[in-house]
């Protein structure tokens, strides 16, 4: 490392490698860069959440061509937020590259990531990481915007992020994404030629498995394994309520620029890059979906116990379970009618049993916390009947073959594959 990088190291150090920063940590290692670098830097508060706390924007050099990259767009991925930082690190460590401005967001949704603040500080355990768990309804996430026929105003986040896009007029937007369970693969609103290669060289370099077969992507082309493109209006084939095309990646085309949403798991399952037939496809999927089936109808009789004064704090726990337990029954009907008697490969039929497991283990942790100051015998029962369900999640995945990946690890690989996207797009 020359002697510039290993100054913007020791200037922006501010937690360990084995951990996550909070935004409150990322947002102090940016000042520090910002009074370190005060010729290549500038920080500014771009405007504020629902809960009025500040979102930031570091800027790097300057240049009529932009990137925009956006952490935390997710709350309960908190990779973007470290890879926001580290990625504002390395741009440091290059020289500055002629005509070109790099802006990074630290944090797009800062009340979900304080709802989750509770497992940052270790140990970094899966059945610890749902103790804190929170993921907000669709219609709660920043980068999804309401449709224009009456789907109401869009989030003070998202008119933030809609703001910038049309300010910088980005050539390139990176969202820093993470899945809990799987395999690492990007998304982009256009081909970006060259891309897929440098992904998968930094996904073998990190030791992460590339997930050739998304659940995130079905029906979307794939013009390498684990390289994804966003479909036209009406073309894909989920039936999660999320619109590719109603959302802040879109967005950035309406100035021609492109969009990656890059992707990096805490629990690696390794089975995500096996691109065989899977033998028994009928029966493995019939499970997944009756596993799904039952623990989320087993979820929905406790729901009616959770307090409906829920308040500030845990209103979008409320609204978010809510949420989960009405769609997860279109995703068992998906699985039962339209994967059942397909040919499936073994990726495609791993993300199905990870989404039988992941759901329900997300919807009974957030019940739990919602179940947590109230009491009396069917609150208790409830408690152990969403514990169990909880234990039931983690063992399943656990059979799948998780196995965590470093921070170290999960942060270093999407800082490099930001770069290898930036490379590709600005030449």
């Amino acid at each position: 490392m020359t002697d510039t990088g290993r100054r913007v190291r020791s200037a922006a150090a501010s937690h360990r490698p084995d951990r996550y920063p909070t935004v409150a940590q990322a947002v102090a290692a940016a000042r520090r860069l910002g009074e370190r670098f005060p010729g290549r830097c500038r920080l500014r508060e771009v405007g504020s959440s629902r809960a009025g706390r500040p979102l930031v924007l570091l800027s790097v050099d300057e240049g009529e061509r932009t990137v925009l990259v956006v952490g935390g767009p997710h709350p309960n991925e908190p990779v973007g937020v470290a890879s926001a930082v580290r990625l504002a690190e390395r741009v440091l460590e290059l020289p500055p590259r002629p005509g070109v401005a790099w802006h990074v967001l630290f944090c797009l949704d800062p009340d979900g990531a304080a709802l989750n603040d509770g497992w940052l500080a270790g140990p970094l355990s899966a059945a610890r990481h749902y103790e804190h768990f929170f993921r907000p309804a669709f219609d709660e996430q920043p980068e999804l915007l309401p449709p224009g026929d009456g789907g109401g105003p869009p989030l003070p986040e998202s008119l933030v992020l809609t703001g910038l896009i049309d300010e910088l007029r980005p050539v390139l937007q990176c969202s820093l994404h993470g899945v809990d369970f799987g395999g690492a693969f990007v998304q982009l609103t256009r081909p970006v030629p060259a891309l897929a290669e440098r992904f998968a060289r930094s996904v073998a370099r990190g030791g992460i498995p590339l997930d050739i077969d998304s659940y995130d992507a079905v029906g979307w082309d794939s013009p390498a394994p684990g390289t994804y493109v966003m479909p036209a209006p009406g073309a894909g084939s989920q039936v999660l309520p999320d619109r590719p095309e109603l959302s802040t990646w879109s967005y950035a085309g309406r100035h021609g620029g492109v969009t990656a949403v890059l992707e990096v798991p805490m629990w690696a399952v390794d089975a995500v890059r096996d691109a065989r037939p899977h033998p028994e496809v009928r029966a493995a999927v019939g499970a997944a979906a009756a596993t799904l089936g039952s623990r989320v109808e087993a979820l929905a009789a406790l729901l009616p116990l959770a307090p409906a004064h829920a308040g500030a704090a845990y209103g979008p726990l409320l609204r978010a379970v809510d949420f989960n337990l009405r769609v997860c029954p279109l995703l068992v009907e998906e699985l039962r009618t339209g994967w059942c008697a397909a040919p499936l490969s073994v990726s495609r039929v791993t993300t199905a049993q990870i989404v039988a497991e992941r759901l329900p283990l997300r919807i009974a942790s957030m019940l739990l916390r919602l179940l947590s100051d109230t009491g009396g015998p069917a609150v208790e029962a409830a408690r152990a009947r969403a514990g169990a369900i909880v234990a039931a999640g983690l063992a399943g995945l656990d059979r799948l073959g998780a196995r965590w990946v470093p921070v170290e690890a999960q942060v270093a690989h999407q800082a490099r594959a930001v770069l290898a996207a930036a490379d590709c797009v600005l030449g």
